[in-house]
């Protein structure tokens, strides 16, 4: 019997994606940016459970780069040698990374990026954070008088998801000719005792302030409490994540913390965990870089707000 070249090349497909159709989620390795910020926390506990749901008996590793792409780089090489299948990747520079990604790749891994994007990744689940930055912005614009002030933009590390929501805001206060950004460059770190310091530092130096937009939850608390310490309450404080403590904030009127873009890193990252173990199996998903909308809580709907997904 003779086959035609398309039903030949069907056979063909088939025979070769055979192999891959019985891989195992035997080993994933997970790399955040700080095993300190609970956002990190709800990422991994995402990315085990979806595991777990789909080889109940899969080997998962987790380890933290804290922001140090040489610390990342050895992560990668040891997990390589561990025979990991899956990288879990929160790229601690999106492009800088792509040598790791390609090696690890190389070494027969499947590559997905979480929270951030990775260069040369298999596939890369994340927050639309341009969106995020734009929604915790423009509660900023429509809160203060005549859509005029003078703001702070406290950065963090310059991952794509931090460089994407500063990017976001900018454009916001730039389509608002009253607003002047009097900073924009200090580095909190994304956490809360790097906030704080900044805080001071910033507050000690602009005796009056009108809003600041803090890249992260965990940023906007330390700056919450400097100001507390400083005895400044004349602005208001914005930020992304919807992280259960920001919901603490959000419920007490006394705090200045009034808003934050929620993003749901359990779902983000289990996401791109399944996603991966598609791929190991021969299944390519449609887009290789997925979306997911933000959405803006704030102290008026916090009572409806379900929070993060926690299992």
């Amino acid at each position: 019997m003779k086959l035609s070249r398309l039903a030949l090349g069907l056979v063909l497909s088939t025979a070769i994606a055979a192999p891959a159709l019985a891989a195992d989620l035997g080993k994933v390795g997970i790399s955040v940016g700080s095993l300190g910020n609970p956002f990190f926390v709800a990422t991994i506990k995402g990315i085990e459970d979806k595991a777990k749901g789909i080889n109940p008996k899969v080997e998962v590793t987790s380890v933290s780069s804290d922001y140090d792409l040489n610390k990342q780089f050895t992560q990668v090489d040891n997990f390589i040698a561990a025979g990991t299948n899956v990288l879990m990747i929160n790229a601690v520079d999106p492009k800088a990374i792509e040598p790791a990604v390609k090696k690890a790749q190389a070494a027969g891994m499947i590559v997905a990026a979480f929270d951030v994007a990775a260069a040369g990744a298999d596939v890369t689940v994340m927050t639309d954070n341009v969106k995020a930055g734009t929604l915790a912005c423009q509660y900023i614009v429509d809160h203060l008088p005549n859509k005029s002030g003078e703001v702070l933009i406290v950065n963090g590390p310059q991952v794509s998801s931090v460089t994407d929501r500063v990017k976001g805001c900018k454009e916001v206060f730039a389509a608002n000719p009253g607003i002047k950004i009097l900073s924009d460059d200090q580095d909190a770190k994304g956490s809360r005792d790097g906030g704080f310091a900044v805080a001071q530092s910033l507050l000690t130096r602009f005796p009056k302030v009108d809003a600041i937009f803090a890249i992260n939850d965990p940023t906007a608390i330390g700056v919450n409490l400097a100001a507390k310490q400083l005895g400044r309450k004349e602005f208001i404080i914005t930020a992304v994540d919807g992280a259960p403590d920001i919901e603490v904030e959000l419920k007490d009127p006394t705090s200045l913390i009034k808003a934050s873009s929620s993003q749901d890193p359990y779902v983000m990252a289990g996401q791109s965990l399944e996603l991966a173990a598609g791929i190991l199996n021969g299944k390519k998903p449609e887009q290789s870089v997925i979306l997911l909308d933000p959405v803006l809580i704030t102290a008026d709907n916090i009572a409806t707000y379900k929070g993060w997904t926690s299992h």
